[in-house]
């Protein structure tokens, strides 16, 4: 497969639509899970021209920088701290409108203005890891991102 996305679709969930099987043949065949969350990172960076996409994953009791793209960022996250520790804590996705209104935000760069963080796990379901996707708008997020990074974030297992 040729390593090029093709969004051609305006709306929020038709550009989901065209990126997921997109990225469903990106992953196919691969077993190595850094590469595979770079690579998702990738795609939803350019093919949703969000502001950061990354993981943090689970590491001794607290979460570490993964794959990610966008500007630098925060290298640990401890358990139930800022957006991401506490959807860790949760076991629940947040999705936050204006990161400087939530208690304890991190801010990694000044730049974002609206979060959503997904909890994700591995084949047996355990927790692993976040992925933490942010924009440089305000009330970026709601219940479709939520949607389709869920049905992403399955491919990984």
């Amino acid at each position: 497969m040729a390593e090029d996305l093709h969004i051609t679709a305006s709306s929020k969930a038709e550009k989901y639509q065209q990126l997921y099987p997109q990225i469903k043949s990106l992953l196919e065949g691969e077993t190595d899970s850094i590469a595979n969350m770079a690579n998702v990172c990738a795609a939803l960076k350019f093919g949703m021209t969000f502001f950061w996409v990354g993981f943090y994953l689970i590491k001794n009791n607290e979460l570490v920088l993964g794959p990610f793209q966008g500007p630098i960022a925060c290298t640990r996250i401890s358990k139930g701290k800022g957006v991401c520790g506490t959807a860790w804590k949760k076991n629940d996705v947040i999705i936050v409108d204006d990161v400087d209104q939530f208690p304890g935000h991190i801010s990694c760069s000044s730049l974002s203005k609206s979060e959503i963080v997904l909890p994700f796990y591995n084949s047996k379901n355990e927790i692993i890891g976040v992925l933490d996707v942010d924009s440089e708008n305000y009330k970026s997020f709601d219940e479709t991102d939520k949607e389709w990074l869920k049905k992403i974030l399955l491919l990984l297992n």
